[in-house]
């Protein structure tokens, strides 16, 4: 695949100093991974400057730098330099150029929030697939391309490899891709001239202070998805103040919008709400009209989530009663709430990504409502990350019965000094808590002390299948350990 660099930046504010009929085949922002005839971005990142490795960009055979600022390099008088305001909002739209604009190719739905994101991508595939829409999916969990999976190590992927993405689900005949949009994403312009059709909001609690700085910043670069620079349907929730602002914007700005959430002023909310083990059975208003049914997702923040995605299909167009038919059959979601299943007398045991803590104290509040006995929750927080919502995790997690501090992805710092920040937020509690460094063992030692109709909920983790301490990352995944440590409990019993 070749385009002219001419063509790579048309509608792009640049000076293209060189040749503009140069014929470029791939587009790079690490220097690493240069091949011949690529373009490197030199991007102007948190910790470094890309256009320190112009030079090696170079050498190992791109043709044309794109540049905040004229790059001089020792013998390349045939290299062509893009001289651009933002590199990074131009490699997002020069990556658009390249792939043909692939997001307009189908109906995009770009779901952003603090918690639920995930979820809501896989019930809107779920309701889509039952539609008889062939669909895709970006977000945490992974890549899905129709039916194949493929890897990815962020929740949003940077711009070229978003729209690469986005190209192949094109190629593959995809009509309604569900993404999950991060607040790095947005502020970071991966998604900069993508075509949405609809956006949709979840909610909004602390997480990603140490990047944002302040919730107000944090809530700025959410709501980029619902300006102008993004035009599409909105869905939504309005169960907190961020939500009801966003309304207020896209209400003052003409957009559609759907509002969802326990407020009876949302137009879909719930009328009636029954909880149980395996599922959930819900009446929900939606515009007026009922709708009785139940759905295999349990919990009540799982109902903030299905009534986002029930906005969001009446938004692409699709018929109440088929969204209605495909949430009476929704996919249990890796990592959401997920229980593994033991023996005949043994604690239900749940895996859960919560790793705020709101999402922390929503899954706790979720658990102990099923559950007849006590909750014990196994939960701890990542090195390298927030360390102002530590303490605020710790007190979450007081709504369990029994709580059990240890370690996930200390990263570089010290896991004790981690779980020390944890426990200063529990205050005079001791009985309530103990602390356990080695996540194994705290989990063993959870599913020990739990008694028939007690269960344990193991959080922070979720799908996530490896553990990393220091730079080094082993495997580890919370259900796979569960399931041994349930077995081995069995053997003891």
């Amino acid at each position: 695949m070749g385009i002219t660099v001419k063509d790579l930046f048309s509608g792009i504010d640049c000076t293209i100093i060189g040749n503009a009929n140069e014929t470029v085949s791939g587009l790079r922002y690490r220097n690493d991974e240069c091949t011949p005839g690529d373009v490197f971005f030199c991007i102007v990142g948190l910790t470094v400057d890309g256009h320190s490795f112009a030079q090696d960009a170079i050498d190992r055979g791109a043709k044309v730098l794109v540049v905040e600022r004229k790059v001089y390099l020792a013998d390349a008088t045939d290299v062509t330099e893009v001289v651009v305001s933002d590199s990074r909002k131009a490699m997002a739209a020069a990556a658009t150029n390249f792939y043909g604009n692939p997001s307009a190719s189908f109906s995009l739905v770009g779901i952003t929030g603090t918690n639920g994101k995930t979820t809501t991508t896989y019930l809107v595939e779920h309701i889509s697939r039952c539609a008889g829409r062939k669909t895709g999916v970006v977000g945490t969990v992974g890549i899905k391309v129709g039916d194949s999976a493929l890897p990815s190590a962020r929740t949003t992927p940077e711009s070229p490899d978003l729209q690469h993405v986005f190209a192949q689900m094109r190629d593959a005949g995809c009509g309604v891709v569900a993404m999950e949009v991060s607040s790095h994403a947005l502020d970071l312009e991966r998604t900069w001239g993508t075509s949405f059709a609809v956006t949709a909001f979840s909610n909004l609690t602390q997480d990603h202070l140490d990047y944002h700085k302040t919730f107000e910043a944090y809530f700025e670069a959410k709501a980029m998805l619902f300006s102008s620079t993004y035009p599409a349907k909105r869905v939504i929730c309005i169960d907190d103040a961020w939500g009801l602002e966003l309304l207020r914007r896209c209400s003052a700005a003409g957009d559609e919008v759907v509002s969802c959430g326990f407020d009876p002023q949302a137009q879909i909310h719930p009328v009636n709400v029954e909880y149980a083990a395996t599922h959930t059975s819900v009446e929900l208003d939606v515009r007026g009209t009922r709708y009785a049914f139940d759905y295999p997702l349990v919990g009540r923040f799982n109902v903030s989530n299905v009534m986002l995605a029930f906005g969001i299909g009446l938004s692409l167009g699709l018929p109440a009663s088929t969204i209605v038919s495909a949430l009476e059959s929704a996919p249990q979601v890796p990592g959401r709430l997920e229980r593994v299943d033991g023996a005949p007398g043994q604690p239900a045991v749940f895996v859960d990504y919560a790793h705020t803590p709101d999402a922390l104290e929503k899954a706790v509040s979720s658990v102990s409502a099923l559950t007849p006995g006590r909750t014990i929750v196994v939960f701890g927080c990542g090195g390298d990350r927030d360390a102002a919502k530590r303490p605020i995790m710790g007190a979450a997690a007081l709504k369990a019965d029994f709580a059990i501090v240890t370690s996930d992805n200390p990263r570089t710092e010290d896991p004790n000094a981690i779980i020390a920040a944890i426990v200063a937020g529990m205050g005079d509690n001791s009985d309530l808590y103990m602390v356990e460094p080695d996540r194994r063992l705290a989990i063993r030692a959870a599913i020990r002390m739990a008694k028939d109709g007690d269960s344990v909920l193991v959080a922070g983790k979720g799908h996530e299948d490896y553990q990393v301490v220091g730079t080094t990352s082993t495997h580890f995944s919370d259900a796979e350990v569960v399931a041994e440590e349930l077995a081995s409990a069995k053997g003891t019993a």
